[in-house]
């Protein structure tokens, strides 16, 4: 039976057995004849199963595991999809919110996969060639359980390449439309399915954005790399003084005081600016309440550490220098590759240069949609701190 498995090196089979989900391709013995993307037993190099998964030797992370137990893999993933469906049912009134992260890779146990909910709007995102490959099972599978009334790919991914993999975008199955409405939080929002960033909107950041709602009041809030507004919408519904947005997105601008007027928010103490948001900190005065950054990831690769970490501490140490005394930065770091000791470290040399008594007062509020896999701990990349500025 193990000539038609995967059989690992002795000694690399811990991981597996503490359910992580990624196999490198030094951790291999042996390959069975097969076609890249399928799915392959695995076995430790004494004989013993270890569960299956999906293999691309074109990739470093040869294997990724979706079962790690006898069950057939297109059943567990199922499973996983049905168990994903079960942790999210019961935290989301439709009514009020019905956006929202259905699968969240290696967080819901099946990587390679994401998959977000726009109302009746599901958007898939395949990172690796095995989900690539399965994706006339997945519609078949979301249209058995969920019916949505569209189901549209959204796979633009450096990964993919790497997978021996062309970026994919478009209608999968149902409707065909262009723009899709949907509700946070009892707040409106849109998304351009063809122009939109991710698979849409940046859900993984709905419970900061509440709680930027709950600290606005009465407050003068700066919205920095703000996007289609989404933080800007929720400081003015929470009653903000003033709310300025910049992005050096035209488009997201204007999308964003499209925001503000569907939720019929106060226009007099909006404003908007298309600029560069470097030159934006060192060009004003920053005499805000409440500053937040919230930039796109600046390390998308193993080597962009060291730069993305000075652009991290530029952005901030900028900040800190000009904010008002007893301020709130809210400051944030998507970057998988800088994880949050190194972010907290980059945050610390920012506010020496900047010369201010900085303490940390908040920490980033994980969204429930987008649980961290315990034991796949890498599936854990956005990190917030919210700063008070002495």
């Amino acid at each position: 039976m193990q000539s038609k498995g995967v059989i690992l090196k002795p000694g690399k089979d811990k991981a597996i057995r503490h359910r992580h989900h990624w196999i490198f391709s030094g951790a291999v013995q042996s390959f069975p004849s097969f076609k890249e993307g399928d799915f392959l037993p695995v076995y430790a190099s004494d004989g013993q199963f270890l569960g299956s998964g999906y293999f691309n030797r074109q990739s470093g992370i040869v294997g990724r595991m979706v079962a790690f137990d006898q069950t057939p893999p297109l059943q567990k993933i199922e499973q996983h999809l049905l168990s994903a469906w079960e942790l999210r049912k019961n935290w989301f009134d439709l009514n009020v919110t019905n956006a929202f992260r259905l699968i969240n890779g290696e967080g819901d146990g099946l990587p390679g996969l994401i998959i977000d909910v726009y109302d009746q709007v599901f958007v898939i995102q395949c990172s690796t060639k095995g989900m690539d490959k399965l994706k006339p099972w997945l519609v078949e599978t979301l249209n058995k359980h969920f019916h949505p009334k569209t189901i549209y790919e959204k796979s633009l991914l450096p990964s993919r390449k790497e997978e021996g993999l062309k970026d994919e975008q478009g209608f999968l199955a149902g409707e065909e439309k262009e723009e899709v409405s949907f509700k946070e939080n009892g707040l409106i929002f849109t998304t351009n399915l063809a122009h939109s960033q991710k698979t849409g909107f940046f859900l993984d950041h709905r419970e900061m954005r509440q709680w930027i709602g709950t600290l606005a009041k009465g407050k003068s809030v700066l919205n920095a790399f703000s996007y289609t507004g989404g933080f800007s919408v929720y400081a003015l519904a929470g009653e903000a003084q003033l709310v300025d947005s910049v992005d050096i997105s035209q488009e997201a601008i204007e999308t964003a005081k499209r925001h503000a007027t569907l939720n019929q928010l106060d226009k007099q103490s909006q404003h908007y600016y298309c600029a560069d948001v470097f030159a934006f900190l060192r060009e004003h005065s920053l005499d805000y309440d409440l500053v937040i950054l919230d930039p796109p990831a600046f390390a998308k690769r193993q080597k962009d550490i060291v730069a993305a970490c000075r652009g991290y501490k530029d952005i901030n140490r900028l900040a800190m220098q000009k904010m008002p005394a007893r301020s709130l930065l809210l400051t944030c770091s998507c970057s998988h590759y800088v994880n949050e000791d190194l972010f907290q470290k980059v945050l610390f040399q920012a506010a020496w240069e900047a010369k201010r008594f900085v303490r940390i007062i908040g920490r980033h509020r994980l969204a429930i949609d987008h649980p961290i896999n315990l034991y796949h701990p890498e599936s854990h990349y956005l990190k917030s701190f919210l700063l008070y500025i002495e």
